[in-house]
């Protein structure tokens, strides 16, 4: 038995969740999300709680698949009743000379030293808004109820101008670390 797949999800007020042919469905302030469930789990709703276990009678012949697909279940379904209960956000920060970003709606327009722009079209799930204030970095606030989806988009954006050792340039998390390099060293002899 998987430890985190073993533990229950609590249901908060206002969500539901239902279950119909091995697919999770989970309804909530900040949206609606489904996800398919392998049959070598089981899952039931017991006094407020989902409950996931592994299914002794399903045709599984490796038992280390089905406790990875215990606790793989489990988080995925944890992820979605926390999304639509309380949704997930992430800041991104641009460091850098110059390095400039705006949005229209759910398109993004980042200025990163290229000789171009760079437009992102967001799915219609993640609300997007940006800041930019003077003498402080720009930032880009992403906000959605579907944590995958989320750091998708996330790492789309920040694979444009990955941050670099050396100076700490680019498109990183509010809050990372950055390890730094030191460069050359001047008249070392």
């Amino acid at each position: 038995m998987s430890r985190i797949g073993k533990l229950p999800i609590s249901i908060p007020a206002g969500v539901t969740v239902t279950l119909k042919d091995d697919v999770v469905t989970v309804k909530g302030p900040k949206g609606e999300m489904s996800q398919y469930v392998n049959p070598a789990i089981t899952v039931s709703i017991e006094e407020g709680n989902v409950v996931l276990a592994e299914n002794e009678n399903a045709m599984q012949d490796d038992p280390k698949q089905k406790h990875a697909f215990h606790g793989l279940y489990r988080s995925l379904v944890h992820n979605m009743v926390v999304g639509v209960s309380e949704g997930y956000k992430k800041e991104l920060e641009l460091v850098g000379v110059g390095y400039r970003v705006s949005n229209q709606g759910n398109i993004i327009e980042l200025a990163l030293g290229y000789t171009h722009s760079i437009f992102i079209q967001l799915p219609p799930e993640i609300k997007v808004e940006t800041k930019s204030e003077r003498n402080k970095n720009p930032l880009i606030i992403l906000e959605s109820c579907d944590k995958q989806l989320l750091g998708q988009v996330c790492s789309k954006i920040r694979s444009f101008r990955k941050p670099e050792p050396y100076k700490g340039k680019g498109i990183k998390f509010v809050g990372e670390e950055i390890r730094r390099k030191s460069g050359k060293s001047a008249g070392a002899k």
